[in-house]
């Protein structure tokens, strides 16, 4: 299967033809002739989308009420926990033999990640972590699913009107 999607143009009657010699060549590398393949449209994803968002989180972090800055001590921690919290995250579980096993599992696990949340239920460790958004692993719907959620989240977070951040002057 391709690792990237392959250039293609559209000429009507149902007609795609790849942009080029390249593009032809990749797909006589990734595909067999006479396969069915599924054809999904990609949007690339906006660096200037990408750009308001990363701007907009660093106005928010470097304007945080002193009483959040041991919460969230720099723009990324705050990201990926805002990430978290709203539902952009991978779960493990642990199952444990006793709480008192729990608490140590969860104490030995915590400083592996700065980024992670680990919570603690009865004989149950729960580690958190952000889903990346990185491009190759977010296109351009999720990520800006993922982009709205998290400035939602610090909107939230700071008692702002929803929107307040987004529209923030370094935005």
């Amino acid at each position: 299967m391709t690792t990237a999607p392959i250039n293609l143009r559209y000429e009507g009657e149902g007609n795609f033809r790849v942009m080029s010699n390249y593009w032809a060549a990749r797909a006589d590398k990734d595909f067999v002739i006479g396969e069915v393949y599924k054809m999904v449209e990609h949007h690339d994803r906006s660096q200037i989308s990408h750009n308001h968002y990363f701007a907009a989180l660093g106005n928010a972090w470097s304007n945080l009420p002193d009483r959040l800055f041991e919460e969230f001590p720099t723009a990324e921690v705050l990201r990926k926990k805002l990430l978290i919290r709203a539902g952009y995250a991978d779960e493990r579980s642990i199952v444990c033999a006793s709480k008192a096993e729990a608490q140590r599992v969860a104490a030995f696990i915590k400083p592996m990640d700065d980024y992670a949340v680990v919570t603690v239920r009865e004989a149950v460790v729960r580690v958190y972590t952000a889903q990346s958004q990185s491009v190759k692993a977010m296109g351009a719907k999720p990520f800006q699913a993922s982009k709205q959620a998290v400035l939602d989240a610090l909107d939230d977070l700071l008692g702002v009107e929803r929107g307040v951040t987004e529209r923030s002057e370094a935005a």
